[in-house]
This record gives structure tokens, C-alpha cells and sequence, in this order.
């Protein structure tokens, strides 16, 4: 019986994920004790990371999308070969990523360090993700319920990032150091906000499908936020670039955007209260958990992004452990519940099996050992981060010095780290049994 394409997806992506936070144990603990683990140093070590995390984000995603959209949206997917054709191609060309870190090639930017040839297929793989998607969607006849928009919205919009980080290849940004830092900040945050649009997209068809209520994702309440979020993906960016000698105006369409989330926030503390108890019923179910964790997450980040978004406060905080915070909340806490959610929600109903009580059991301790841990690993990079800007600010100990303030603190990431591990490889052996039964 010829196996469903979707569940390869997953099945990379998980590994991906493991493979990733196993490189982030040992860079952070290379960051605290330099010589560790020298086979594969540091500026080795963070590369795989942060490649590996991204992985897991863009194959769980892509891999719920194939399968969601025929299934559950009334359409019939356009190719059934492209999708075989496109994890092909990601997986090749992680292959020749991986390779070109720890052969020490590199070549790129932030988040792209591999060298930029590669580029070409990533790009040529979603062009084919698009087209497949874009013809199967336009099939329905009826509107669109506002998580296809999402992940269409996301589609677009990350090719179109990811293209404009690529420029820094022609002179006439690389050699202009403030066009160059501009565009670099510019498209890195705009396609940040490219997977939270497939990643919120899926996370409102879990809950669509769950509550088996189609009128949440044909709301105007969605539409509304679909819209500022698609307004805060396009603008957004500009906070970032506060330190860079830009126009005024620049600066200020960015304060401006953030403060936006100001809204955003507030409707999901309105929210949150209102249907807490309901979550709570609810909360048996395991997908369930992970996205009413990840409601939470996004709770405590938003506050935290909001604060860093101030220019007085993001001059001193900026690319200190603050910014990691945020970044490490949104990615764990916030993207990788909801995909977790995905991968509980599509992997029994592929297969057909539901886990077992003890399967169960083993998942809800590993969720609560990775939220009470990640939530001490947020708070001391929350610490650190402070302490470095405050020590900056008074401008009277060296930057080695500062960083052995902030050591102890460093090193507490480090171990809580390496219990988040453990806590989602416990998430994770029962649903890789279930797609090893699958598959044999």
C-alpha cells in the first residue's frame, strides 16, 4: 500500500528537531567552556542548530499542510508526484548543508550561513510547494476559510524573503554596508513572520477541526487579525534595524507596527479568560495541551516583544540574551507546541492508531517537564540579558568581564536545556514507534 507523503515529512522533521537541539546542548555548553567538544567547534555547532531547528519548522509545517489540504479543505491535491519531488530536494540539499558546515564551508548570512549556491534549490522547491498548493486551493469555490489564506500568505511571502536575503550576493548591497545591514534585518524578520503564518494557520485548523466547528477560521474576528498580522509581517522588520543609521521615518513605521501587537495581546488575555474552562475540558486531549501551551507562550513573548520593541529599551537590549528570549520563546515555546500539536493530531490519524494510555502518559509528563523547564530556561536568559545590558549601560567592566557576570546563568541555560531535551524526546519515542509501525 503505497504510504502517505506526508508522514516522511514528519518523520525528517522530527528527527531534524532532535538532531537540532542536540547541536544547541553542545554550543551552549561550548559557550560556556570553550574547548568542549572540540571535534565539532562552535562556529560549527551553532550553524547546525539553528539549520536543523528551521528544518523541523518548514518540514512539520509543509508535511501537515500536503496532508490537511486534501484532506480536510473538499480538494483534491493538483500533483501527487510534486510533493515526493520537493522532499527530495530538502532533503538533498540539507544533506549538502550539513556537509558544508562540518567541512567548514560557509558562505551566507544569518540563518543561511551554507553557501549561497545553495540556495537555488530551497528556492526551486517552493516554487513547486506554491504551485501545488496555489492550484489546489483555487479549486474550492466556496471562501476560504482564513487558515488557507494564512498558509498561502506564508508560501508567498517566504519565497519572496528569502529571494531579497539573497541579495547581499550582488555589489551593489554587499558594498554598502547600511543598505546591506538594512535589507539582511529587513527580509529576517519579515520571513520570521512567513512561517508563523503557516505555523498559526495550521494551529487554527487544529482547532477547527477539533471542535469540529468551522466557524472559527470563517470569522471576521479571524479575517481581522489574519490582517494585522499580515500588516506586522510586512512592517514589523523596522524595529530591528533601530540602531542602523536609516531614516527617521523608517524607525518610526516600525515603533508604530509593533505597538500594534498591543492589540493582538490584548485579545488573548480577552480570549484566554473567556475560554479557559473550556480549554480545561478539553485538556485530556493531547494536541489540545500543546496548543493551550503554546496560547500561553505566546502570552508571556508577546509582553516580552512588545517591551523590546521600545527604542530606549531595545538600544541597550539588542543582540544581547534578551533577544534570545524572545527568539527561544517564540521558536519552542510558541511554533515548535503548535507543530507537536500537529504531529499528535496527524500521525494517529494517518496511521489509524490512537496512542495507548501508557504512549499517553509518557507524552503528558515530557509536556510538563518541557514547560516547566523551558519557562526556567526563558527566565535566566530573561536574567542574563538584563544583567549585560545593565553592565553596558554602566560601561565600567570589559565585555570578558560581563561575561563572566553572567556566567552562572549561562550555564543554568545550558542544563535546563538539556532537559528540554530529554523532556521531548519522551513527546516524540512514542510517535516515532507509531511511524515505524506505519511504515514497516
Amino acid at each position: 500500500m503505497k504510504k502517505e507523503i506526508s508522514i516522511y515529512f514528519v518523520l525528517f522533521a522530527i528527527l531534524a528537531l532532535l538532531a537540532g537541539i542536540f547541536f544547541g546542548i553542545i554550543s551552549a555548553f561550548q559557550f560556556i567552556f570553550p574547548g568542549f567538544f572540540d571535534l565539532i567547534p562552535f562556529i560549527k555547532t551553532r550553524p547546525l542548530h539553528v539549520s536543523l531547528v528551521i528544518a523541523w519548522i518548514f518540514l512539520s509545517a509543509v508535511g501537515g499542510i500536503y496532508y490537511y489540504l486534501p484532506k480536510y479543505c473538499n480538494v483534491s491535491l493538483y500533483s501527487q508526484s510534486l510533493p515526493m519531488i520537493h522532499l527530495w530536494i530538502f532533503i538533498l540539499t540539507g544533506f549538502g548543508v550539513l556537509i558544508s558546515y562540518l567541512m567548514g564551508i560557509f558562505g551566507g548570512r544569518e540563518y543561511w550561513e551554507f553557501p549561497p549556491v545553495l540556495a537555488i534549490p530551497i528556492i526551486i522547491s517552493w516554487l513547486l510547494f506554491g504551485y501545488n498548493f496555489f492550484k489546489t486551493a483555487f479549486k474550492r469555490t466556496d471562501h476560504w476559510p482564513v487558515y488557507i489564506w494564512m498558509w498561502g500568505t506564508g508560501i508567498f511571502f517566504f519565497l519572496f524573503t528569502y529571494l531579497e536575503s539573497n541579495l547581499w550576493v550582488f555589489p551593489y548591497f554587499r558594498e554598502h554596508l547600511i543598505r546591506d545591514i538594512t535589507v539582511q534585518w529587513k527580509s529576517n524578520g519579515s520571513l520570521v513572520g512567513s512561517w508563523n503564518m503557516l505555523i498559526y494557520g495550521t494551529a487554527i485548523f487544529l482547532m477547527d477541526r477539533i471542535k469540529n466547528d468551522d466557524s472559527i477560521a470563517k470569522s471576521r474576528l479571524a479575517f481581522v487579525m489574519y490582517f494585522l498580522g499580515l500588516i506586522n509581517l510586512i512592517f514589523n522588520w523596522a524595529h530591528h534595524i533601530y540602531i542602523v543609521p536609516n531614516a527617521m521615518w523608517v524607525r518610526y513605521i516600525g515603533y508604530g507596527i509593533s505597538m500594534t501587537e498591543l492589540i493582538i495581546l490584548g485579545k488573548i488575555i480577552w480570549n484566554w479568560k473567556k475560554s479557559l474552562s473550556k480549554a480545561l475540558q478539553d485538556f485530556h486531549l493531547l494536541a489540545v495541551r500543546f496548543i493551550v501551551a503554546s496560547d500561553v507562550w505566546i502570552l508571556l513573548n508577546l509582553s516580552l516583544s512588545i517591551a523590546l520593541s521600545i527604542p530606549a529599551i531595545n538600544i541597550y537590549t539588542h543582540g544581547t540574551h534578551l533577544t534570545v528570549a524572545h527568539a527561544m520563546g517564540s521558536t519552542i515555546g510558541i511554533n515548535t507546541m503548535v507543530l507537536i500539536a500537529s504531529c499528535l493530531f496527524l500521525i494517529p490519524d494517518i496511521t489509524g492508531r490512537p496512542f495507548s494510555l501508557l504512549q499517553g502518559r509518557f507524552i503528558s509528563v515530557g509536556f510538563w517537564m518541557m514547560n516547566i523547564l523551558l519557562l526556567f530556561f526563558w527566565i535566566a536568559l530573561i536574567i542574563a540579558g538584563y544583567m549585560k545590558s545593565h553592565l553596558v549601560i554602566q560601561d565600567q567592566l570589559s565585555f570578558q568581564d560581563i561575561m563572566l557576570q553572567i556566567k552562572p546563568y549561562i550555564a543554568f541555560i545550558g542544563i535546563s536545556g538539556t532537559g528540554i531535551f530529554a523532556a521531548i524526546l519522551m513527546i516524540f519515542i512514542p510517535q516515532l514507534k507509531q511511524i515505524k509501525e506505519y511504515l514497516s
